[in-house]
């Protein structure tokens, strides 16, 4: 990545020096219609509605218009207005969630694997990445907060954080209905609404929307065993439902309880061989959403939850929130590794998650200050179960004996953790003024893993492939544990704690009413945990500590032109890292441990740009530069190239124009989204992005009196193919000849970004 690097403080003094010299523009054109122009963005990044521009943190607000006029229908798509951020569906399925900001996030979803970028609905924690990929329903808006988050949002927001806003309630009768065609025979449903039961009171609010697509591709050959299978990959069928009940007894108090849930019976998801199999007939597919399977091709991921929220406004000064949410998450998922027709590596699994978290929140706004704080409390279990199977291998090294192999890993990993936290803003002068936070957090871990192989292939329930009747007597040895009463044997599991003090210090400037330069120290942390693979006894690993210092600017240099551009430092310590070393005299043995590795350093920039040109017409510009270097490890056997799922720079630029007629408004949208080179993986070359650039049209309608709307959308109009995740199970010789690795295949295989899709909406509201 030096070869790429760029000097960023030089870059960002052009970009200031060019800004600085910006030319008088005209007045703006009267319009009797929709203003464009440079809006006032609220956002809650700090826990208080403030206006965008004068809160000293790097964050994109999305809001609903924006989403709307560019087609946006799920959440990954944020990432293209966010520099510096990949929001990605994992690997195999369309709802499991990869999240990296300034190249930090986890990209492995087992259970036990803490997230490094936070997600929230409704100030709500989302804790597992299952069912993180929301499709978008009765939002206000979306917040992308960058840089860690430890002192108001806590652990686990090392990268950042990213805040899904719904649509607070009107008081009156209303009711969507809305439809989209396209591309893949994909057909969505959603219905919304809201009813008022007391007027002026109590509002009910309901939502409900069904999500269908086509496969991007097929599965080309399916085992003979499993019978008639669906053929259909990257196939999409999810719904969502959402109840909200909403109580405004006085102007002052607020209560909103709510209830969602999403079911995804997409299915499993095949990865594209990118070499052919030396073991079975599996060539090179033809298309990269093409691939062959020895599983069951169904697949299912349900999430639901409940909260609580209620605001009160006790005086003018002092406000009161309380949340309160209990969220539960079920997967039931088949990954074939290799993907072939042949059971050579294939791990089914279930992943079986619930939370509870409770928070109460205070603000206070005085004479040249204000201060948040609060007291957190979170309450989790996450356990599961895969088997990796290895069929093919078990009946070639132990003929006649064997009928296959395979290696059951199950167990928990439960936390609980209490936190308090504190933040002021003052004003020291005029025009200067500082802020200061803490958080103080204090975590425990307990977790039990249970480990062990069978010549014979292991499935998680009885059924699961079919004739298949799991013998209720089957289990396997706990590795990972205590012993409890002193007999040898471990029958508890495992436990240790932490605690965390995280502080931020802001230096705010207003330099006049349309600058404000600011200055960070921020520090976030991830929680410690255990190996949920581990095939022995081992400690936890602790927890992982970022360090960031920012320096930014936030103008807006007339009516017309606003720039928003930070300079970051981020030292990411005692990195949590898997380490895999296959054993070269077993290909059934599969090491794999978890501690902490040196770190890694990012420092780069972010300039987002709106430029109103005219009432009508509005350019966005939003610019991610970043040189970040991972520190090679001894203790990791395998050399770290650098970082993963984290390009040199992010780039995208779009236009929207407004277009008034006798039959309404039209928006014409255009984009272009361009992501330089990556890699999957921090120890591999293997499975590298080259860098790729997407273009997105759409055109937005709505009738002049509002009840009718619709939009034709294209996007990545140029088809670009580009990975998005995979698996490498194979290694290379001295000569670069590829050599097999677990299960006795060279398993080398990419998932892919969806291609070129066209899709037409139709609306009715009123």
């Amino acid at each position: 990545m030096k070869t790429k690097a760029m000097n960023i403080t030089v870059i960002a003094l052009a970009v200031a020096s060019a800004l600085s010299a910006a030319p008088s523009f005209a007045e703006e054109q009267e319009s009797k219609a929709k203003k464009k122009g440079l809006e006032v963005i609220q956002v809650t990044a700090r826990k208080t509605v403030e206006n965008l521009q004068e809160v000293p943190v790097s964050v994109t607000s999305v809001s609903e218009q924006d989403l709307v006029e560019s087609g946006i229908t799920v959440m990954t798509e944020i990432q293209q207005f966010s520099p510096n951020t990949t929001l990605q569906a994992s690997r195999g399925t369309n709802s499991t969630l990869t999240a990296f900001i300034r190249g930090v996030g986890q990209q492995d979803p087992l259970w036990g694997y803490e997230p490094g970028v936070g997600i929230y609905v409704d100030d709500v924690y989302i804790a597992r990445p299952q069912g993180a990929v929301l499709d978008l329903m009765d939002v206000e808006r979306i917040e992308v907060l960058r840089g860690p988050q430890g002192t108001l949002y806590g652990k686990n927001t090392i990268g950042g954080a990213v805040k899904y806003v719904s649509k607070p309630m009107s008081g009156d009768t209303e009711f969507n209905i809305e439809g989209a065609f396209g591309s893949y025979s994909q057909t969505d449903l959603k219905v919304t609404g809201q009813i008022p039961l007391i007027d002026d009171k109590l509002y009910l609010g309901f939502g409900h929307g069904m999500f269908k697509r086509d496969g991007f591709g097929e599965f080309l050959k399916i085992a003979d065993n499993l019978g008639e299978q669906d053929t259909e990959n990257y196939n999409k069928d999810i719904s969502a439902t959402r109840l909200t009940l909403e109580y405004r007894p006085t102007t002052d108090l607020f209560v909103r309880l709510g209830w969602d849930k999403t079911k995804d019976t997409s299915n499993a998801k095949g990865g594209y061989r990118l070499l052919p199999s030396i073991v079975t007939d599996a060539p090179v597919p033809d298309s990269v959403f093409d691939s062959y399977s020895s599983l069951p091709t169904d697949n299912l991921v349900e999430t639901d939850g409940i909260s609580l929220t209620v605001d009160w406004n006790v005086n003018e000064e002092l406000a009161l929130k309380f949340i309160s949410a209990k969220r539960e998450s079920y997967s039931s998922t088949n990954i074939d590794f290799d993907n072939t027709a042949v059971d050579i590596f294939d791990v089914p699994a279930i992943y079986d998650d619930e939370n509870t978290s409770h928070e109460l929140q205070a603000t206070y706004s005085g004479d040249g200050y204000s201060v948040v704080g609060g007291l957190y409390l979170y309450d989790a279990e996450s356990c599961g179960v895969f088997d990796a199977v290895l069929g093919h291998l078990g009946r070639s090294l132990f003929p006649g004996v064997a009928t296959g192999f395979a290696r059951e890993v199950a167990g928990c990993n439960n936390s609980e953790s209490q936190a308090a936290y504190v933040q002021s803003s003052f004003d020291v002068t005029e025009q200067l003024s500082m802020t200061l936070g803490a958080r103080y957090t204090n975590e425990e871990k307990e977790a039990y893993v249970n480990n062990g192989v069978q010549i014979f292939n292991v499935y998680p329930e009885s059924g699961w492939v079919p004739g298949y009747q799991r013998d209720p007597n089957l289990a396997f040895p706990q590795v990972l544990g205590t012993d409890s009463n002193n007999d040898g044997t471990l029958d508890a599991p495992a436990s240790d704690d932490w605690s965390q003090f995280t502080p931020r210090v802001g230096v705010e400037y207003q330099l006049d009413n349309k600058t404000m330069l600011f200055a960070s120290y921020s520090q976030g942390f991830k929680s410690g945990t255990y190996n949920p693979r581990a095939s022995g006894q081992e400690g936890a690993a602790n927890p992982e500590i970022v360090d960031s210092i920012e320096f930014g600017m936030k103008r807006d240099w007339n009516e017309q032109l606003r720039t928003n551009i930070t300079l970051f430092n981020i030292e990411h310590k005692d990195r949590q890292y898997i380490t895999v070393t296959p054993d070269p005299t077993d290909s059934t043995v599969l090491n794999q441990s978890l501690g902490n590795i040196k770190g890694s350093s990012v420092k780069g920039l972010e300039a987002e740009i709106t430029y109103a040109a005219t009432d009508l017409l509005t350019i966005d510009l939003a610019v991610g530069l970043l040189d970040g270097e991972i520190e090679d490890d001894p203790t990791v056997a395998t050399p770290l190239l650098g970082l993963s799922n984290t390009p040199d720079y992010t780039f995208a630029l779009s236009a929207n124009y407004l277009i008034e007629s006798e039959v309404g408004y039209f928006v014409v949208n255009g984009g272009y989204y361009y992501r330089d080179d990556y890699r999957l993986f921090e120890d591999s070359d293997a499975l590298f992005q080259e860098g790729y650039g997407s273009f997105n049209l759409g055109v937005t309608w709505e009738s002049e009196e509002g009840n009718w709307y619709g939009g034709i959308y294209g996007k990545n109009l140029t088809d670009e193919e580009f990975m998005i995740g995979g698996y490498n199970f194979a290694a290379q010789d001295d000569d670069g000849n590829w050599i097999p690795g677990l299960g006795g295949d060279t398993t080398l295989a990419s998932y892919y970004g969806d291609p070129r899709t066209i899709h037409v909406k139709v609306g009715y509201r009123f």
